[in-house]
Formats: C-alpha cells, sequence, structure tokens
C-alpha cells in the first residue's frame, strides 16, 4: 500500500476512528508533544481530520463528497495530556457552500474527579468543497513586508546548502522537551537582520517525521494545521528574552489558549515539499503572547493564515516538576 503524502508516521499519529454517527475516537502519542502536553498544532490536525471524516461517514452527500475545513477556530481550554481521546461533533448548519461544526477533544477524568471525561479543546470548523468554492478571485496590494532575504526554498546538494546559500538549517533547541518541532525540518536566513526584523521570524519548513514509518515527506492540509503552530526560531528568540527578564534558565512553555486559521489555497493531493512560514510577534505583555503566522507555497500564493494567543510558563507548569522562584517570578517582558 502506498503511504500518504505526509508519511505514515503523520497519518499513524492523526488516525481518529468512529464510535457513532457524532462522535470519535483518536490516540494522542508523545512524539508530537511539547513535555508532557501534545502539540497545539498537531491536536488541531487531528481535528482537521475528524471533520473530513465526520462528513464523509455521517453526511456523505454533501460537500461533494470533498469536505475541506476553510476556517477554524479552537480554544484550548486545559492542558491535554498523551493517551486516548474522544471526540464529539455537533452539527451547527449543514448548508450547500458552506456548514459550520462545533467539535469538543476530552479525556478520561482523574480518580478523584467526579466527571468521566474532561474537555480539553473546543471550538468552531467551517467546511465547504472545491466544487462550491468559486467566486471572485483577486490579486491585492498586500506584500511581506520586510522581504525575506529571497523567496524561494534553500538549494541543496547532496542535503547540504549549496554555497553562499542565504539559508542555514535551522538546530533545534531542547528536542527532547519539543518533540513536536523535531518532526519537521527547517531553514532560517544566513542573516537574520534582527535591527529590522525584531519580532519576525522567516522558515522554509520540510515535513520529516521521525520514528520508522517517517522520514521526508510532504505537506498536506492535514500537515498545514500542524506548521501553523511550529516556528522554533521564534520560540527560540522568545525564550531567550523570557530567561533574560525572569532570571531562568530556558525551556519555557508556550502552550496555545486559542487559535484561528484560514485556509486560502489547498495543496494539490500529491502535498508539497516546501512551505514558507513568516511569524510575527507585536506584543508580549503580562505573560501573554500574540502570534501571527503567514504560509505560502513556492509561487508566493497564501495557503493559511493564523493567528493565536498564547501564554509564557515555566516548563514546571508542562511537566509537573516544582517551579522554582524564578519562574514564579512576575513576567513583564
Amino acid at each position: 500500500m502506498t503511504a500518504p503524502a505526509h508519511t505514515q508516521e503523520f497519518e499513524d499519529a492523526i488516525k481518529i476512528t468512529p464510535l457513532s454517527s457524532h462522535t470519535y475516537s483518536a490516540d494522542l502519542v508523545t512524539q508530537w508533544s511539547v513535555g508532557t502536553a501534545p502539540n497545539g498544532g498537531y491536536l488541531t490536525a487531528i481535528l482537521y481530520r475528524l471533520a473530513t471524516t465526520h462528513f464523509q461517514n455521517t453526511h456523505p452527500t454533501r460537500h461533494s463528497s470533498r469536505p475541506m475545513p476553510i476556517s477554524m477556530q479552537l480554544s484550548f481550554i486545559r492542558r491535554s495530556a498523551v493517551g486516548p481521546a474522544l471526540m464529539t461533533v455537533r452539527d451547527v448548519k449543514l448548508g450547500l457552500r458552506t456548514s459550520t461544526i462545533q467539535v469538543t477533544l476530552s479525556q478520561p477524568g482523574s480518580s478523584n474527579s467526579a466527571e468521566k471525561y474532561i474537555d480539553k479543546v473546543t471550538g468552531y470548523i467551517t467546511i465547504s468543497d472545491p466544487v462550491s468554492e468559486v467566486g471572485v478571485s483577486t490579486p491585492c496590494s498586500w506584500t511581506l513586508y520586510p522581504p525575506p532575504p529571497e523567496f524561494k526554498p534553500p538549494q541543496l546538494r547532496d542535503g547540504q546548502p549549496v554555497p553562499n546559500s542565504l539559508w542555514k538549517k535551522t538546530i533545534m533547541k531542547d528536542p527532547n522537551f519539543r518533540r513536536a518541532s523535531s518532526n519537521s525540518e527547517f531553514w532560517e536566513p544566513v542573516d537574520p537582520r534582527l535591527d529590522e526584523r525584531r519580532g519576525i521570524v522567516d522558515q522554509w519548513g520540510r515535513l520529516r517525521p521521525r520514528g520508522p514509518k517517517g522520514g521526508l515527506g510532504r505537506w498536506t492540509n492535514e500537515a498545514v494545521a500542524y506548521l501553523v503552530d511550529i516556528f522554533p526560531v521564534a520560540l527560540e528568540n522568545l525564550e531567550y528574552a523570557t530567561a533574560k527578564e525572569m532570571g531562568s534558565p530556558p525551556p519555557y512553555w508556550f502552550p496555545t489558549i486559542a487559535l484561528n486559521i484560514d485556509f486560502k489555497k489547498p495543496l494539490p493531493e500529491g502535498g508539497v515539499e516546501w512551505l514558507y512560514s513568516r511569524i510575527t510577534t507585536k506584543s508580549v505583555r503580562n505573560g501573554r503572547t500574540d502570534i501571527e503566522v503567514i504560509v505560502m507555497d513556492e509561487a508566493g500564493e497564501i495557503v493559511a493564515l493564523a493567528t493565536q494567543l498564547g501564554l509564557v510558563l515555566g516548563s514546571g507548569r508542562n511537566t509537573g516538576e516544582n517551579q522554582g522562584t524564578g519562574q514564579r517570578k512576575q513576567s513583564n517582558l
């Protein structure tokens, strides 16, 4: 059997199983986690797959049998955990051009909890399809500013950048803590020009899941849902500033609290090898971050737009370890 474009490793990680017309199960795996908590982008990819599976199974005649999310608005209510998850779907609107569903991801409560399942993620997903996606398409005057060093992916020879390349391979910091990021390969500018780009990060990325069924894959629509929450250099910059302000060493945890995605352009069925991301942070205040991500293909067309609200927390809040006084100190970055 031919492996999916995004590799069998990623396919297995986002697998969901129908339990009824509106309930599904999944198994959240360690490999796509940050510390002990599954990464927000990984959870988003699972919910993307939930939406398409729900319409294919429960509403097979709608959206030309080719449902695709065009918008997701998610709230990450509580920290999720590796292990089984239950997902429920409520049909909010079943329309001709667009449909809207409410999705909730829950996990078993603790032994001393009164609730059998506790909600971890909830939100709304808007569905359309390629046939219904008709209407005006017009170019706008928007462009990337400041521009990246060059708008084309790194040129490689035997896996290494060619001489005088403007891009260098990103070395992941704390890969055992940020395992989710280690399932991709990123390239950053050799000269980031920090004086011009404070709060701005450019990256080219390739999907490369670890594991026996992984290796170099291709970005698919589900994988884009994961990509919008993966930006190692941006987090490294934020982590450096946090450590300087807080007086305690990395790693830090930056959990996603709310995530909004506008899927502009579906990727071809076979996926694409490279995608570019522009990551921008405008303000970090009282331990809260804003992050905007623009994902573009090699043709310079926008694939997805994402905005998120996150927190800045000590890693002990993720792993359950005792926090030092430095990590309890109020941050005013």
